[in-house]
């Protein structure tokens, strides 16, 4: 059996789009927000933190764990506590270069770990205050790594992005699907 170990409905839908079967289990795991580690490392840790939480419950499945993060001036944005710390993100990406990194944390059965990390560059227009708060109300943006959501109204906000769209939304399912079909 496949298990996803994510609340997130981001990565449902994408593996749902792709026609995969999995269920989803989630379970308490100790995630780091430490700022001194690159960014592929950091994710890195928390998607194999997520995974194995579960697959200690699970060792005859396959469980799949994912991180994604913002990475801007080497500083990691998580998702926003509240609105005016989505705010603070949104004007600190507003017309700069950032990246998304996704990490992949693959526990196959019998104690295989299968892991990658995916980066993507995303470039937001020049945004004010005024512009940033009319895409909050369009878009939930509190449950979203960096305070957005390139599926839902990015044209209002993102000038253009350099990578793989599905780890920008969350998960890289493509690299994803080639891990797992490899014997």
């Amino acid at each position: 059996m496949l298990i996803l170990a994510s609340q997130s409905p981001r990565r449902r839908d994408l593996l749902q789009r792709e026609g995969v079967g999995f269920t989803v289990e989630v379970q308490p795991a100790e995630e780091l927000h430490d700022a001194t580690m690159k960014p592929a490392a950091l994710c890195a840790h928390n998607a194999a933190a997520k995974a194995a939480a579960v697959a200690a419950l699970h060792p005859d499945d396959t469980v799949i764990g994912a991180d994604t993060l913002v990475f801007i001036d080497d500083m990691p944005l998580g998702k926003p506590v509240d609105e005016a710390d989505a705010v603070a993100m949104l004007l600190r990406l507003q017309g700069r270069t950032h990246c998304v990194c996704t990490a992949v944390a693959v526990f196959m059965p019998g104690g295989e770990r299968r892991d990658f990390a995916e980066m993507s560059y995303v470039t937001f227009r020049p945004l004010d205050e005024s512009a940033i708060r009319h895409y909050m109300k369009l878009v939930h943006v509190y449950d979203k790594a960096g305070a957005y959501a390139i599926q839902e109204h990015g044209d209002m906000i993102i000038e253009h992005f350099e990578g793989d769209l599905d780890n920008v939304v969350g998960l890289p399912v493509k690299r994803l699907l080639q891990v797992l079909k490899t014997p």
